[in-house]
C-alpha cells in the first residue's frame, strides 16, 4: 500500500531554507536535490501517447502444473453483487493442518466488520480517517455468517465466538473463533461450507461501493494464518491472531482460489488470477469464473464504466504475463503510461528479485469518488489512485511501480504485515525509489525524508503500537527504506543487490521474519550486523552527529603567526561508520576528515596559517539515517547561548512542520 503524500511546497521550501539554506550558500553547495513531486519530473520519462486498435475480449487461461507454495487452504466461492451494496456468498473451504499439534478450533478474519460502527478497533484507532480519506457518516458496512456446516451437515453457527486478542474491545467483531466438533491432527484436512452476507461500506480504507464502482478487498471470511514451528522464529506452533487495526494490513497462508462472481450484466470485473472461461450472460446477470493458485488473498473490482485494455508481455525473468488495465474513462488516454510503468516494474523487479511466476497482472483505476480504494496491492491485482486528474504527474507511475513491488514482498515473500510491516512497505519503498530513479530520473530527496522522521520507533513492533498513522508511515515506509539504504552505503550497491536477491529467492512463499533477513545480510557479507539491527531495527535509533565546539588560538611558530584550531564532534544518536567532517579555514582552505563514530566524541586539532571559520558533519547529507541536521554546522565564535537558542528554535519549528504533514 502506498501512503498518499500531502506535502506543501511553501512549507517544505521554508523548512529547507531554515535548516540548510545558510549552510549551502556558505559552502557554495550546488548538488542537485531532485524532488519526488511530479511538477519537477522530467518530461522525457513519460512515454508518448499512442492510439491503438480496440482491445480484444479478455483472454482466458488454464491452471498450470507448477506448485510454488504449500497451499494450506483451498477456497471455492460463489458471490453475487445484488442491488445496492449487498454481497451474498457461499464458500467451501478445505484447510490442511500445516503443523503437528492437534487443533480444536478455526479462526476467521471478518474484515468488513471493521466498518460496522464507530466503536470498532479500526475506527477508534484511525478516527475514521486513512490517507486523507474520511469514513462517510452514513457509510457503514458489515459481514455475517448465515450458515456454516461440516461436510457431514453439522451446523457450527452455535459454536462461534468473536474474540479480541489484541485490545479486548468487545465491540470489535473482526476475528471469530469456531469450535470444531472433531479435532484436526497435523497433516489432516477439514472442509467447511459456509454462506455469508456482506453489506459493503461506502468506499473507505481499501473496500466498499461508491456509485457503480465496487472494490471487493478483504470481502470474504478468511482463515487466519497458522504458523508451524520454525516459521518466523516460532518455537511453539499456533494460530497468528489479530484484529483489524487502523494501521495494520494483512497476513494469511497460501492456497488455491476458485471464485465465481455474478454481477449486473453491464459490469466488467477485474480480479486476482485469471478467468478460466469467457464471462456469460445468464438470467440478467454476467457470470465470471476466476482461478488463482499460490496466493494468499483474492480481491476483485467491478464497474460498468471500465475501459479495458490488455497486452501480452515477456522479459528475461517474465516468461509470459498478460497485463490487464481496467481504466476509469477519465484515464483512458493514459493507457500507455500505465503499461510502460507496469512493464518497467516487471522487467526490473524480476531481474532484481527473481521471476514473476503469475500469468496475469491487473491494474484497476478507480473513479475519483472511489479514491479510498486506490493505492493498494492484492495478489496479481493492484489499484492506482482515483482518476481525479486527466494530466497527472509522476504520482501515477510511482503508485503503479510501488504496488507492483508489493507483488514480491507482500505477495510472494508474504511477511506478516500485522507484526512486521516494514518487511513489506520498507522493502517495497526501497525498490520503488530505485526504479523511479532508473526509469524516470526521479531522485528521492533523502535529507528531507529523514527529517520527516520526528518520532522514530522500533520497526518490529506491531502495527497498532505506533502512536499515529503519521508515525506508522514515517517508520514503516521511510525509516524502513533508509535502514536498507544504510546497509547499501556500507556494503555497496552490488553486494546489496545480492543481499536482496538472496533474501527474496530464499524466502519466496515462506513468510520470513526480520531475523531471517538479518541472517541473509550476515551470510552474504560474512559480517555480524547485530549492532546495526539492534540500534536501527529492533530499537528506534537514528544517527545524529553534531559539531559541538570550535576553539581557535593564535601562536608564533618559526617567527610566523599561526593558528591552532580544535574542532570537537559529538555523537548524539546511534552508530554509523565513516562520518565525514568538513573543516574550512578563513582563507578558503578546506580539510575533510572521516570519523569512525565509535566513541562518544572526537576532537581534531589543526595548526595552519589561517583560523578555522566553520565546520560541518556530513556536508553532503550522505548519512541517510540522520534526521537532525540543524546541529551539523557550527561557525567559529558563535555565542553558545545564541547557538543553542537558534538550534532549538529552528529544530522545533521544522519538527512541528514535518510532524504535521499527512501521508
Amino acid at each position: 500500500m502506498i501512503p498518499r503524500r500531502a506535502k506543501s511546497w511553501l512549507i517544505i521550501s521554508l523548512a529547507l531554507c531554515l535548516f540548510a539554506g545558510g549552510v549551502w550558500i556558505t559552502l557554495g553547495y550546488n548538488r542537485s536535490i531532485s524532488s519526488e513531486l511530479p511538477v519537477l519530473a522530467p518530461e522525457s520519462g513519460k512515454p508518448p501517447a499512442k492510439t491503438g486498435a480496440p482491445a480484444p475480449p479478455e483472454s482466458v487461461q488454464s491452471p498450470t502444473a507448477e506448485v510454488y507454495s504449500k497451499r494450506v487452504v483451498e477456497y471455492h466461492m460463489d458471490v453475487k453483487l445484488n442491488e445496492g451494496n449487498k454481497l451474498q456468498g457461499t464458500q467451501t473451504i478445505t484447510w490442511t493442518h500445516p503443523g503437528k499439534k492437534t487443533v480444536n478450533e478455526l479462526y476467521f478474519h471478518m474484515y468488513p466488520n471493521a466498518f460496522s460502527s464507530a466503536d470498532t478497533t479500526f475506527m477508534k484507532e484511525s478516527g475514521g480517517k486513512l490517507r486523507g480519506d474520511v469514513m462517510p457518516t452514513d457509510g457503514y458496512g458489515s459481514m455475517k455468517f448465515t450458515d456454516m456446516q461440516t461436510e457431514d451437515g453439522l451446523s457450527l453457527l452455535h459454536r462461534m465466538q468473536y474474540v479480541q486478542p489484541d485490545d479486548g474491545n468487545i465491540k470489535d467483531k473482526t476475528l471469530i473463533k469456531v469450535r470444531l466438533p472433531k479435532p484436526v491432527k497435523g497433516g489432516e484436512s477439514i472442509t467447511i461450507r459456509t454462506t455469508f452476507e456482506v453489506s459493503l461500506p461506502k468506499i473507505f480504507a481499501r473496500m466498499g461501493k461508491t456509485d457503480d464502482f465496487v472494490m471487493a478487498g478483504q470481502w470474504f471470511p478468511k482463515l487466519s494464518a497458522y504458523e508451524p514451528v520454525g516459521r518466523r522464529g516460532r518455537t511453539l506452533e499456533g494460530w497468528n491472531l489479530h484484529q483489524y487495526h487502523g494501521n495494520s494490513e494483512f497476513y494469511a497462508d497460501f492456497g488455491i482460489y476458485s471464485v465465481r462472481i455474478r454481477v449486473p450484466e453491464t459490469y466488467k470485473v477485474a480480479a486476482t488470477g485469471f478467468p478460466t472461461q469467457q464471462a456469460a450472460l445468464k438470467n440478467g446477470e454476467k457470470v465470471y469464473q476466476f482461478y488463482a493458485d499460490d496466493v494468499h488473498d483474492f480481491a476483485w473490482a467491478a464497474s460498468p464504466d471500465f475501459v479495458y485494455a490488455e497486452e501480452p508481455f515477456s522479459a528475461p525473468n517474465v516468461p509470459g504475463v498478460r497485463i490487464k488495465l481496467y481504466l476509469d474513462p477519465a484515464h483512458q488516454d493514459l493507457k500507455e503510461r500505465y503499461l510502460f510503468a507496469a512493464k518497467a516494474a516487471l522487467t526490473n523487479y524480476s531481474k532484481w528479485f527473481g521471476p514473476y511466476p503469475y500469468a496475469t497482472l491487473s491494474i484497476v483505476v478507480p473513479p475519483k469518488a472511489a479514491n479510498g480504494a486506490g493505492g493498494m496491492e492484492y495478489p496479481t491485482l493492484i489499484t492506482a489512485f482515483g482518476a481525479d486528474d486527466t494530466t497527472p504527474g509522476y504520482d501515477l507511475e510511482r503508485t503503479v511501480v510501488h504496488e507492483i513491488g508489493h507483488q514480491y514482498f507482500y505477495g510472494m515473500v508474504a511477511s506478516n504485515e500485522f507484526e512486521e510491516a516494514w518487511l513489506d512497505e520498507g522493502f517495497t519503498s526501497y525498490a520503488e525509489d530505485k526504479l523511479m530513479e532508473q526509469e524516470y530520473g526521479l531522485i528521492p530527496n533523502l535529507p528531507v525524508q529523514s527529517g520527516l522522521i520526528t518520532s522514530p520507533a522500533p520497526l518490529t513492533q506491531p502495527s497498532w503500537k505506533f502512536d499515529s498513522q503519521n508515525q506508522y508511515a514515517s517508520n514503516v515506509y521511510t525509516r524502513g527504506k533508509l535502514v536498507l539504504l544504510g546497509i547499501e552505503q556500507q556494503v555497496g550497491a552490488k553486494t546489496m543487490e545480492r543481499i536482496l536477491s538472496t533474501y527474496v529467492k530464499k524466502y519466496r512463499f515462506k513468510h520470513p521474519a526480520t531475523g531471517d533477513f538479518q541472517k541473509v545480510v550476515e551470510q552474504v557479507t560474512r559480517t555480524s550486523w547485530a549492532d546495526y539491527f539492534d540500534q536501527y531495527v529492533y530499537r528506534n535509533g537514528m544517527a545524529d552527529f553534531a559539531v559541538e565546539k570550535i576553539n581557535v588560538s593564535s601562536i608564533e611558530k618559526d617567527g610566523k603567526k599561526m593558528y591552532e584550531s580544535s574542532v570537537t564532534i559529538v555523537k548524539k544518536g546511534s552508530d554509523f561508520p565513516k562520518v565525514p567532517v568538513r573543516i574550512t579555514f578563513e582563507d578558503g582552505h578546506t580539510v575533510t576528515k572521516h570519523w569512525d563514530g565509535r566513541e562518544e566524541r572526537v576532537t581534531y586539532k589543526l595548526t595552519y596559517t589561517s583560523p578555522v571559520t566553520w565546520a560541518m558533519t556530513d556536508p553532503l547529507y550522505d548519512i541517510v539515517l540522520e534526521n537532525r541536521h540543524m546541529n551539523n554546522f557550527l561557525r567559529t565564535g558563535l555565542d553558545e547561548q545564541v547557538k543553542s537558542r537558534w538550534n532549538m528554535s529552528a529544530t522545533k519549528l521544522i519538527e512541528a512542520i514535518f510532524g504535521g504533514l499527512s501521508w
